[in-house]
């Protein structure tokens, strides 16, 4: 019992440093985006921006507003959508919806080197990714209960200045950035933990059926976890290394690739949006299921090839 406190504070220890460091990097990030979403919003340029992009996002149930959402997740990540969101304050159905689309379609610039350097086409992976995010949104406005949105966005403040407005921001955003914190550094521990005491390496064979049932090779287990344990971008290192050392071949890290680009980090970035009220289950399952299919697709894609190039030769 006391080598197990041992090794707990020892994974405490180590952690928590790191954890200080990315909350304030987040944060530094978090605070200016939501500023910015609130001077947008208070002189009306967001409801200028929801007049041009309502059409598109009237098909698939949302605001025009949710045009800026997408952007912000695409080229940053979801700490700052999670700020957006906040500062919107839109409803939960529209919320849900469109977190399951920027927990699909975020951070293209970093997590697409990413998914190129271990063996897939950046184009189709980012193309992948955006309209797999508009897909999953449609059947998501089709299925969920309560009126979709009629297209239109409404200024929610009821302030008459800037600075009453600023006030009215200030506890919202010190939640969510409390929140940062909190979660930041426990999903940390959380992660030197699993290291320490070896969960991963035990949980990597009984996934192997699991594997076979999304049409994942069960080499791909120990990677298929670090993608949906702490992400692409925090588990980049670890994957590469694994690429690198020819555990998977070109092909087996593509199909892996093509799951990970549509379900990944399931623990960290479906937790942040329980500040906002959202369903976890709603966020995490519809992508394990359209992850699949898009695997087996990709399969059945691979073998018309196949027999393509054999018929020419």
């Amino acid at each position: 019992m006391k080598d197990f406190n041992n090794r707990l504070l020892k994974c405490i220890k180590q952690a928590f440093p790191s954890g200080i460091k990315t909350s304030i990097w987040l944060i530094k990030l978090t605070l200016p985006v939501s500023f910015a979403v609130l001077l947008l919003d208070y002189f009306g340029l967001l409801v200028m921006m929801a007049e041009h992009t309502s059409p598109v996002f009237k098909l698939i149930g949302l605001p025009g507003v949710a045009a800026l959402v997408l952007i912000t997740s695409i080229f940053t990540n979801i700490y700052s959508v999670v700020a957006v969101l906040t500062t919107l304050a839109l409803p939960v159905r529209d919320g849900t919806i469109l977190a399951v689309m920027c927990l699909i379609s975020h951070g293209f610039l970093i997590e697409t080197a990413i998914l190129k350097k271990t063996g897939s086409s950046a184009t189709r992976m980012l193309l992948l990714r955006l309209i797999s995010s508009f897909i999953i949104g449609a059947i998501l406005n089709f299925i969920l209960p309560g009126t979709p949105s009629d297209g239109s966005y409404f200024y929610q403040s009821q302030s008459d200045s800037l600075s009453q407005a600023i006030f009215m921001w200030l506890p919202q955003i010190g939640g969510t950035l409390l929140k940062i914190v909190i979660l930041v550094n426990g999903l940390l521990i959380a992660q030197r933990c699993l290291e320490e005491f070896g969960i991963l390496k035990y949980l990597t064979k009984p996934l192997s059926p699991f594997m076979r049932l999304m049409g994942l090779p069960k080499e791909s287990s120990f990677l298929w976890i670090i993608g949906n344990t702490i992400g692409l971008a925090y588990g980049s290192a670890i994957m590469l290394q694994k690429v690198d050392e020819g555990q998977l071949n070109k092909k087996e890290c593509d199909l892996l690739n093509h799951h990970l680009s549509i379900s990944h980090s399931q623990l960290e970035d479906p937790l942040l949006f329980l500040s906002l009220g959202y369903s976890i289950p709603i966020l995490i399952i519809p992508r394990v299921l359209f992850a699949i299919l898009i695997v087996w697709l990709k399969r059945f894609e691979n073998q018309i090839k196949i027999r393509f190039k054999a018929k020419l030769d």
